[in-house]
């Protein structure tokens, strides 16, 4: 079975891709080659400066407000537009409109729209979080308008058949049944979110990312090590709080 000629070709065109990219790419494992240099980078990492884990934390939790309420706004927001760009529910005209809308907006990265709105509003958190807002409601009014279209028709279908408005019965009908999914996309996209920042702080957004850039260019490698620690124990709580709040909804 797996030796049949579509097989064989499909394989063959797929090995091409590989060594092509890597060549575009100068993919090149000898370069690892001298673990010399490597090794004598880490070692000015430690032992880790303390002197600024107050100012840290502080920007850690800076991080970690941008990437909350960039995301719970763009939620508030994705929800109602998600009704009107699911074909089941959407008035006749809206669909093809808003779904177009949704793909442009999530087509242009968060660091794009950081960029832009941190020249036009200044530097800052601020900025940071509008262009996480912005992404997340492409993304999730992607995401949501999808689940509405897979809901189950009967319970909206009863509710019209007992005199329910039609978005009073897509509201109560609909929204119940896909809820569970909707705060998993959301977590999933607030977890997202906290990398977004990390970067967003590269270009002046502020928080841990914005530190953890500043600590590089000025060669403090010892606090550089302890921005990444804070970073990884950050996400990794956060990943493992979000995953217990999803199991116990679902």
């Amino acid at each position: 079975m797996w030796f049949k000629k579509k097989h064989i070709a499909l394989a063959a065109i797929l090995t091409a891709f590989v060594l092509l990219s890597m060549r575009v790419t100068e993919f090149d494992l000898s370069k690892f080659r001298d673990f010399g240099n490597m090794i004598e980078f880490l070692g000015q990492w430690f032992p880790m400066d303390t002197s600024k884990l107050p100012l840290m934390l502080e920007d850690a939790g800076e991080t970690l407000a941008m990437a909350f309420l960039g995301s719970f706004l763009a939620l508030l927001i994705a929800l109602p537009v998600s009704f009107l760009a699911a074909k089941n529910t959407a008035p006749k005209g809206f669909f093809y409109f808003l779904r177009t809308s949704l793909s442009f907006i999530r087509s242009v990265p968060e660091i794009v729209i950081g960029l832009i709105l941190l020249t036009m509003l200044g530097l800052g958190p601020f900025p940071a979080v509008i262009a996480i807002m912005i992404h997340n409601v492409g993304v999730l009014g992607k995401l949501i308008s999808e689940l509405i279209e897979a809901a189950d028709p009967g319970p909206q279908e009863a509710m019209r058949a007992v005199g329910a408005k039609r978005w009073t019965a897509h509201l109560f009908s609909i929204l119940p049944q896909i809820w569970p999914n909707v705060l998993s996309h959301f977590f999933y996209r607030f977890e997202v979110a906290i990398r977004t920042s990390l970067v967003l702080g590269f270009i002046g957004g502020g928080g841990i990312g914005q530190r953890l850039f500043n600590d590089f260019k000025t060669f403090q490698y010892s606090a550089v090590a302890l921005d990444v620690l804070i970073i990884m124990i950050m996400v990794i709580v956060i990943d493992f709080l979000t995953s217990y709040i999803r199991n116990r909804v679902i």
